[in-house]
């Protein structure tokens, strides 16, 4: 991630919650949850954490939490809001190179995460790297788009993405019974000159092989 986006991302700190809201509802979130199909008294990672907005949501669901983000003031903001019970580890790291060892988690998670990172490619195999055998990682993003505000305002370095195109990194990555759907839900947003943008929210899910 380049300077700007990580003091775009360092200015926004607690105030993410707030744009998020404005952005996309939580209905993205449940839908990746129900995907992955997860299980109290697993560990799961979220890559990309920002302000919690998976973590929190796996953690009321019996979850342990790695939570990883490039942005210090982010994960600030995320370990403010847990509860004390919470089973969250939070380590600020990059997606392309994540602090976490192999095989270390039943699941990975990123949300919006990889239209904001320079090579998706690799940031889906350092997702695949550490999820243990039969583990599942669940992706959620934007469908390809043309809304040149994006990059210049929100500091997004790829304008979403093609399916099939994840498909084919899942694959390469690795991973095993790929699937994308639609989450639905769409990423809502408005330039500083009052342009209007829809962008359609996409799901993928893929398992790390078990043998």
């Amino acid at each position: 991630m380049s300077n700007s986006r990580e003091e775009y991302f360092d200015q926004i700190g607690s105030g993410w919650d707030e744009l998020r809201e404005g952005f996309f509802t939580d209905a993205t979130r449940e839908k990746a949850i129900g995907c992955a199909e997860v299980r109290a008294g697993t560990l799961a990672a979220d890559v990309g954490a920002g302000t919690g907005y998976i973590t929190e949501a796996l953690a009321a669901r019996g979850v342990g939490v790695i939570a990883v983000d490039s942005s210090e003031s982010m994960l600030t903001a995320l370990t403010a809001k847990l509860q004390p019970e919470a089973d969250v580890d939070c380590r600020q790291g990059d997606a392309e190179a994540l602090p976490i060892e192999d095989g270390t988690v039943d699941y990975t998670f990123a949300n919006m995460l990889l239209h904001h990172v320079e090579s998706p490619p690799a940031a889906i195999r350092e997702m695949a790297r550490i999820l243990k055998p039969g583990g599942t990682l669940v992706l959620t993003d934007l469908d390809e788009h043309d809304f040149e505000f994006l990059v210049t305002e929100h500091h997004d370095r790829w304008k979403g993405f093609e399916r099939d195109r994840i498909r084919e990194w899942f694959v390469e990555a690795g991973l095993v019974d790929v699937r994308v759907d639609c989450a639905g839900a769409d990423c809502c947003a408005v330039s500083g000159t009052g342009e209007g943008a829809t962008v359609g929210i996409f799901v993928a899910w893929a398992h790390r092989p078990s043998g």
